[in-house]
């Protein structure tokens, strides 16, 4: 049954891929692994090794039981080795677990659950940037204001702003592809001394039989491989957090440049007229849970001698709640995408409030060629100063002006102040941004 909060905190493909039945599987499948590994390099007897995979796989285990058993010893692998090893039952139960201490299962379960987890992350983010995309080609021309420090500032247009969405999307995907997951293998204290001379040989196909990468010794305490994978989830948190951020502002009553457009979704439990971007919303709670459980896997970096006394521990939690939560904030950042509706005319607008005083810069820096700056800040600043005060429209005032006007024609005002006409090097970058995108990287 889901959970109160699920549905918007854990929504999406890849919760069923970190939740509890996920790391049961993963915690089997290394189990099955392990002995298949040491069969394959003459350990133990092939015919014990596939009885143990035959039961990993087809056996009944019960999550519920296996983690109120792991209180007696600290983690759920003990436990589950237990009772792996009663349903194998005969001369091939000596040989379940062999070699390997709970550390070496439990990591590379999560090794396992990352690898299958971040198959659905990557397919929805993928999604994100390829939406993304169409709004930078569809809109590299539609000119909006742009914005610092939330005021108006020079003009740029919403294939720009889109273009800088895309490129931190392909750059989460970039971190995400490059994340290293390692078996690891190492017995009570990393030397595999309980496999004597066979254990470089059982950890190479260990890794092998998990289709993950092979370490070179070890990693017990040393947990750069998780800090890796949680700097990337909370990477792509941050930049879906960022994007659904403006897409909120953007919503707003007063500046309505955007909105979300579905049936049943958006209304308020009291005000009929409201229009919200609930998915856009939900992707940022979602989003927003990713720097404590960073924090906390990062914290947990500082682990003692061979093995650790409870920090790897406290990675569990966080690390399949981080998992949870960026894909949730990437599902919805995905459902807002596909919902948006862009307004053109209501960019316009909004570019026209000030009456062209945003592009004051490029009046006085033209001006400034032949009556140097200051004079020319200063005339027009005044005519600026006129115009947000009411006193007329700043075309117009700037033509009175007798300084500007002896230098600058009226029809030369007008093209000045059309925001079209300053935007720099905007439709170079949209275009870097799209063939960066299509090349498959930043």
């Amino acid at each position: 049954m889901p959970e109160l909060f699920d549905p918007l905190l854990a929504a999406g493909p890849v919760r069923d891929e970190a939740g509890d039945a996920a790391w049961l599987r993963a915690l089997l499948d290394v189990e099955a692994a392990l002995a298949q590994a040491e069969a394959d390099v003459g350990v133990i007897p092939a015919e014990h090794a596939d009885r143990i995979a035959d039961v990993c796989r087809e056996g009944y285990f019960d999550v519920a039981e296996i983690g109120a058993k792991a209180v007696g010893v600290g983690n759920p692998a003990a436990p589950l080795v237990r009772e792996l090893t009663a349903k194998v039952g005969g001369e091939a139960a000596r040989y379940v677990h062999f070699g390997a201490t709970s550390q070496d299962v439990m990591d590379s379960a999560a090794m396992l659950v990352a690898k299958r987890a971040l198959e659905p992350l990557l397919a929805d983010l993928e999604a994100c940037a390829d939406q993304v995309a169409e709004l930078v080609r569809e809109h590299a021309s539609t000119v909006q204001a742009g914005r610092t420090l939330l005021q108006q500032a020079l003009p740029v247009t919403f294939g720009f702003a889109a273009a800088g969405w895309l490129s931190g999307l392909d750059g989460a995907i970039e971190r995400l592809r490059s994340v290293r997951l390692a078996a690891q293998l190492g017995g009570a204290t990393g030397t595999l001394a309980s496999l004597g001379a066979y254990g470089p040989a059982v950890l190479t196909a260990f890794s092998r039989r998990l289709e993950l990468a092979e370490p070179a010794l070890p990693w017990h305490t040393e947990r750069g491989r998780i800090a890796e994978l949680a700097g990337a989830l909370g990477q792509t948190c941050g930049t879906v957090a960022g994007i659904t951020r403006t897409i909120v502002l953007l919503a707003q009553t007063e500046v309505a440049e955007v909105y979300e457009q579905a049936e049943g979704a958006g209304g308020s439990s009291t005000l009929p007229h409201k229009r919200n971007p609930v998915a856009a919303v939900a992707a940022q709670a979602a989003a927003q849970q990713a720097p404590g459980l960073v924090s906390t896997l990062l914290g947990a970096m500082a682990q003692e001698y061979q093995r650790a006394a409870g920090s790897w521990h406290a990675e569990w939690r966080p690390l399949t709640e981080l998992f949870r939560g960026t894909g949730s904030a990437v599902h919805w950042l995905r459902t807002s995408l596909a919902r948006l509706v862009v307004d053109p005319d209501r960019m316009r607008a909004n570019l026209e409030i000030t009456g062209g005083a945003l592009l004051s810069e490029r009046v006085a820096s033209e001006l400034a060629a032949t009556t140097g700056r200051l004079a020319a800040h200063d005339a027009v600043a005044a005519c600026t100063k006129r115009a947000l005060a009411g006193e007329g429209e700043l075309a117009e005032l700037l033509a009175q002006d007798l300084l500007v006007s002896k230098h600058l024609s009226t029809e030369r005002i007008h093209e000045l102040l059309d925001p079209a006409r300053y935007l720099g090097s905007a439709p170079l970058f949209v275009e870097r941004a799209l063939t960066a995108h299509e090349k498959g990287g930043t």
